[in-house]
């Protein structure tokens, strides 16, 4: 319990370490699968004694626009402010965290006074697991499946595979049509390095999520890869 207090209190801590205090540095935003973006506020108030402007904001991505509510940047004592921060999502799905960075007055270039989390959730449709399959060049050329499961309630049909590369064969097997398959990846040969895009084609109404990607990777260094 005393463990779970001190996160607490070093959480809130940060959350007024700065001239400008935030209501919170996280904000947690859960996305219809349709959305092209998203956008989330961040209330604060100058609690000091003295007027604080926000010098720079940095996101990191260009995915992430940062504004001010009227485009305000120097706040009075006691005056408050939302800081925006819009997300444009692309063909993402699942969880993902765009931390933006906020330098106040004088704040050294290489330490800014907040960082801000936007945590954003999309509904994933068809989900794709592992990712990536891997050998170790030498190894045995042993197969290793993909599972593609739809999302609960949801009847995807799985029409297609293509891999970019002849290194690695795939193999489509229907568990359940419209709810689950699995792909079976078996490398040729493993004398040398190579990779494989393995594009998942389906009848996903939405476009988005329509097409997915997994890997197939033959490397002297995979960590985890199958071995004799």
């Amino acid at each position: 319990m005393k463990l779970v207090i001190g996160f607490w209190l070093f959480f809130a801590a940060l959350a007024h370490s700065a001239a400008l205090d935030f209501e919170s540095l996280l904000q947690q935003v859960h996305a219809p699968t349709d959305a092209l973006s998203v956008t989330a506020e961040f209330k604060f108030t100058n609690n000091s004694d003295k007027p604080v402007s926000i010098a720079n904001s940095d996101s990191g991505c260009t995915c992430v626009k940062v504004e001010t509510a009227g485009g305000k940047l120097r706040y009075d004592p006691g005056e408050s402010g939302v800081l925006r921060a819009t997300y444009t999502m692309g063909t993402f799905s699942g969880t993902v965290d765009k931390v933006i960075a906020l330098w106040i007055n004088n704040d050294p270039p290489e330490k800014p006074s907040i960082n801000l989390t936007v945590r954003v959730h999309v509904p994933v449709l068809i989900a794709v697991e592992p990712k990536t399959v891997k050998w170790a060049v030498g190894g045995e050329s042993k197969p290793q499946t993909i599972q593609i499961r739809m999302a609960e309630g949801e009847t995807i049909h799985v029409t297609g595979i293509k891999s970019s590369s002849e290194a690695f064969t795939c193999e489509l097997k229907t568990i359940e049509a419209g709810r689950k398959y699995d792909i079976t990846v078996t490398p040729r040969k493993l004398d040398s390095p190579s990779l494989a895009v393995i594009r998942i084609e389906t009848d996903c109404k939405n476009p988005k999520q329509q097409v997915q990607q997994a890997f197939a990777v033959a490397s002297k260094s995979s960590q985890g890869a199958a071995k004799p």
